[in-house]
């Protein structure tokens, strides 16, 4: 059954070969062939995976859905790959293309390429749509089109979603909960291209960010990423919907649903997210201003603004080198990707949600040291959380800090200095992109063997440790 579901979803992904070779053909860049071969290759191997076993039938179970979403990114990076290794421009190494392919899926933004400027427009287009196809998850749209085919998507859905609470549908079907979140998607997306259209950019510049901005992904056309258009309204639209990407796609179901933003603010999540952007933006501002960084305060917010949003939400866009700012300031900013956005969302981090559990545990702890025979509850929207859920978020931490002190010292092992190491995996495990040190710009003169390191972090990062880790275990594999 596993075969089957990875054989369907290889089908379905060899499709999204045709859309660059249309572009292609509309821009004459003369490079359709790599991805017609992609697609024949893709094609070939999903067919020879799934004709054998067309016929079985039986319902996937939780750990099925597991492993069928970890063998599927597993895949998809290799998948996505194919035409990057294919083509002569760029010339990338497996290494490299297979890097580069898993940061647009998991919507890291995080490159090894320069010279994009140059390059055909339909392999700048395809960087651009694997990102926006892996924001919402390829495994969310498989569950909206497997049932079609007669295979449930409940486990798949819930090793997929983010956030450490997987069983909330927003419709009573599953298939009808992920077109849901398509449409939902699928129409901020447009906005922000039409958006970003009327506030100067040409029609493929347009759709190309509207993809990276609402999957949070953070690829540009352009070596230079925003900056290159060195515009306020630009800037300013980027930073509305890298915040909409960050948001819970749930909440914006229901605000389509009920036509009120009031459905925003009563969700205590969001609500600490808004305030934490908020606070992060305001001391920013203020030390780039203090500091004389820039000539004044609205010069000051409108690059504070945009980069504390940018990496808080993972996106990873540039409209300055903020590596290069005063004092602790990049330091702070590398550390907002530790928060990230809602669960829910597009965006990477450990999740605002997770976050406020620790902190309302945090405040029980003290409660308690005052009142020690008291029972006390965490209490989100005053409904108070589940001991297993609490459990959750506290072995998602520590398998986390695990993990990434691991990585860290591998990267350092393999001759990156501590900041290089530091913020590479902090990027990656994040599915951030910028870094500091020799990563500010890219990942381009990384030892190939922590390239492999930091794939494997940004797969762990979108997949939220579990869902990969959990393959590793013992128990998983007993009958």
């Amino acid at each position: 059954m596993v075969q089957r579901i990875l054989g369907l979803m290889l089908l379905l992904f060899s499709l999204t070969m045709l859309p660059p070779i249309g572009v292609s053909f509309l821009h004459a860049d003369d490079h359709w062939y790599p991805f017609a071969a992609a697609f024949a290759v893709v094609a070939s191997i999903g067919a020879l995976l799934y004709l054998p076993v067309r016929k079985v039938q039986r319902d996937l179970r939780l750990r099925d859905g597991f492993l069928v979403v970890a063998m599927f990114w597993i895949c998809l990076g290799l998948a996505g790959a194919t035409p990057l290794l294919i083509t002569d421009v760029p010339r990338l190494s497996f290494t490299d293309a297979v890097f580069e392919a898993v940061s647009g899926f998991t919507t890291t933004g995080a490159t090894v390429i320069v010279g994009l400027d140059t390059l055909p427009t339909s392999i700048l287009y395809y960087r651009q749509q694997i990102q926006w196809l892996g924001g919402m998850g390829i495994i969310v749209l498989a569950v909206a089109l497997l049932p079609v085919l007669g295979v449930g998507g409940m486990s798949l859905y819930k090793a997929e979603t983010p956030g450490p609470v997987k069983d909330q549908k927003l419709t009573p079907r599953i298939a009808h909960t992920a077109k849901a979140l398509w449409l939902v998607y699928l129409v901020l997306t447009a906005a922000c291209a039409l958006a970003y259209w009327l506030a100067g950019m040409d029609a493929f510049d347009a759709i190309s960010h509207a993809f990276s901005t609402l999957s949070t992904g953070g690829f540009s056309p352009y070596d230079a990423s925003l900056a290159r258009f060195d515009s306020y309204a630009i800037d300013m639209i980027a930073i509305f919907f890298m915040l909409a990407g960050g948001t819970s796609f749930a909440l914006h179901f229901l605000m389509f649903r009920q036509r009120s933003v009031v459905a925003y603010w009563r969700e205590p999540e969001f609500r600490a997210y808004v305030l934490i952007v908020a606070a992060f933006v305001t001391v920013v501002t203020c030390y780039l201003w203090i500091a004389g960084t820039y000539g004044s305060l609205a010069e000051a917010f409108r690059y504070g603004a945009f980069q504390v949003v940018s990496i808080q939400t993972s996106t990873g866009f540039l409209t300055t080198d903020f590596s290069v700012w005063p004092g602790a300031l990049p330091a702070l900013i590398m550390l907002t990707t530790f928060i990230g956005g809602c669960a829910g969302s597009t965006a990477g981090g450990i999740k605002v949600i997770r976050w406020l559990l620790v902190f309302k545990q945090g405040t029980v702890e003290l409660r308690r040291l005052v009142h020690p025979s008291a029972e006390i509850p965490v209490k989100i929207a005053d409904k108070t959380v589940p001991v297993s859920v609490m459990n959750a978020v506290a072995g998602f931490f520590a398998i986390y800090l695990v993990l990434f002190g691991g990585m860290m010292l591998l990267l350092m092992t393999f001759g990156l200095d501590q900041v290089t190491a530091w913020s590479a995996v902090a990027t990656c495990i994040n599915n951030a992109g910028p870094g500091l040190g020799a990563v500010a710009a890219n990942f381009r003169e990384v030892p190939d063997a922590a390239k492999w390191v930091c794939t494997l972090a940004m797969l762990i990062g979108r997949l939220e440790l579990f869902t990969l880790i959990v393959l590793f275990t013992p128990d998983f594999w007993r009958r």
